[in-house]
């Protein structure tokens, strides 16, 4: 009985393993799949070179490195605009050309040569320096009456691209509302593959001036005639770029800063503790990833920023901050896109002090329309929505000679935005009314963008307050 169960037993095994060797070959059949494959490599385009002209100072690898193709490579002939496009608008992500193109050349059979066609930027400037203080330039033309006290001058010497590599030297020499020296090196790429960098800096400034204090969500200043303020920093960031769209940052820095005693007769709690004197060391992280078609003013793509912030060791100077930032632009039409842009901000503990309750109205956490104001908290949410719509462009042409710099492109965009916005604050002071409730503001506006990241807008803003106003903004938000 045993013996006829084993031979059964055997028999199935056998049945199954000849069904499984017949379905393999009946499913895999290499002939059609080798003729397939000889089939598509004998369509599909290679490069046989890439030639690159017009880098007088930018090093080949480093213009290679943002190519989505090598010498080498196949592209089937469908994605062969397709790449060309993405190869331009990286290199230009790069902010170290003018102008890009990058077009076939010659076709011999399936064989194609490249070429990548540049304009570098000026990569040395000796700048003279005028910059306003104030958070935007509204805030100084009516609340600040256009005071030249609250201006920093001075000169920046700025060295891009020192070595070729996509490096830049700065020295700042800053004068006015803030006496200001800072030295600055970032070189991305210290590693053969080219994905590891750093930056390093130093900075020491003064101020007679400082934020002591927040009334009716407008910012209250202490002004003496000796230093009200000194700041000290070194601060060194390691960069981590695995490919062309992902870029992360770790910074370690050290931070010491003092204030007058009178700023502490005022706002006992600037500080903690009392003191006059904040001496910390801070950690951050930063992710950063890009895939639109230009950083500058995305017209198509995807962008995010991610950032975790801890600042000090100890719990005098403890902060905990986690931040995000994305924006996502949709084409809708020929020259018209859509903007959608989210923000959020999250600081712990909650319980604070000043110094470290700065939210809405602060860098990149604006709401067009409420430029005169700003919330604390620690807290915040923000989503902007904005259609733009070109409808002017030009060339200008370059009346010296110039083979980088001979032809300017101009474009003009109308658009129409909304911005909501909420920022929570625990314990708001009286008098600050904007805390802890839904903001609302809308306008229509223009911007023109030129070369060299230039983004000027000019905007006719409403808020929830009943009020309107022209406001105009040179910074570039993207």
């Amino acid at each position: 009985m045993r013996l006829r169960v084993l031979l059964f037993l055997l028999l199935c095994l056998g049945n199954s393993l000849y069904a499984q060797e017949i379905n393999i070959v009946d499913t895999t059949q290499p002939p059609q799949s080798l003729a397939d494959l000889v089939a598509q490599r004998s369509m599909s385009l290679m490069v046989a070179e890439i030639t690159i002209q017009g880098n007088k100072k930018t090093r080949d690898f480093i213009i290679q490195r943002e190519m989505p193709f090598k010498k080498g490579d196949r592209i089937a002939p469908d994605e062969l605009d397709k790449k060309l496009e993405l190869a331009r608008q990286q290199l230009m992500n790069t902010l170290l050309f003018v102008d890009v193109r990058v077009y076939v050349n010659a076709r011999k059979g399936n064989l194609i040569l490249v070429n990548v066609d540049l304009k570098e930027r000026w990569y040395f400037f000796p700048l003279p320096y005028f910059r306003l203080v104030d958070r935007n330039f509204n805030q100084w033309w009516v609340d600040q009456k256009r005071s030249l006290e609250r201006v920093n001058y001075g000169i920046k010497f700025i060295q891009n691209n020192t070595s070729g590599r996509n490096d830049n030297l700065d020295v700042w020499f800053i004068n006015g509302y803030t006496q200001q020296l800072t030295l600055r090196y970032d070189l991305p790429f210290v590693d053969k593959k080219l994905r590891n960098g750093f930056n390093i800096g130093i900075i020491q400034a003064t101020q007679k001036e400082v934020n002591y204090q927040t009334t009716d969500n407008k910012q209250q200043f202490l002004k003496r005639e000796s230093i009200t303020r000194w700041f000290n920093r070194v601060d060194f960031t390691y960069s981590y770029r695995p490919d062309v769209k992902q870029r992360h940052y770790f910074r370690f820095s050290y931070n010491k800063e003092r204030v007058a005693d009178t700023v502490l007769q005022v706002n006992p709690l600037y500080f903690p503790e009392g003191r006059n004197t904040l001496e910390y060391i801070d950690f951050a992280y930063q992710f950063k990833y890009y895939n639109v078609d230009y950083i500058p003013y995305p017209s198509k793509g995807f962008q995010v920023e991610a950032n975790l912030y801890k600042r000090g060791i100890n719990k005098a100077s403890n902060l905990w901050t986690l931040s995000s930032r994305a924006v996502y632009a949709v084409p809708l039409a020929p020259k018209t896109f859509l903007h959608l842009e989210g923000i959020g901000l999250l600081k712990l503990p909650f319980n604070n002090i000043y110094f470290n309750q700065r939210l809405i109205g602060y860098g990149f956490n604006q709401l067009r329309g409420l430029e005169y104001n700003v919330v604390d908290g620690v807290a915040a949410g923000i989503l902007k929505t904005t259609v733009h719509k070109q409808v002017f462009g030009f060339i200008l042409r370059n009346p010296f000679p110039s083979k980088t710099h001979d032809r300017i492109p101009i474009r003009f965009f109308l658009k129409a935005y909304g911005d909501l916005g909420y920022g929570y604050n625990n314990a708001p002071q009286p008098g600050n009314t904007l805390n802890n409730k839904l903001l609302r503001t809308w306008g229509l506006g223009l911007d023109i963008v030129s070369i060299y990241d230039f983004v000027f807008k000019i905007e006719y803003s409403f808020n929830q307050l009943g009020r309107n106003g022209l406001y105009l903004q040179s910074r570039n938000d993207f």
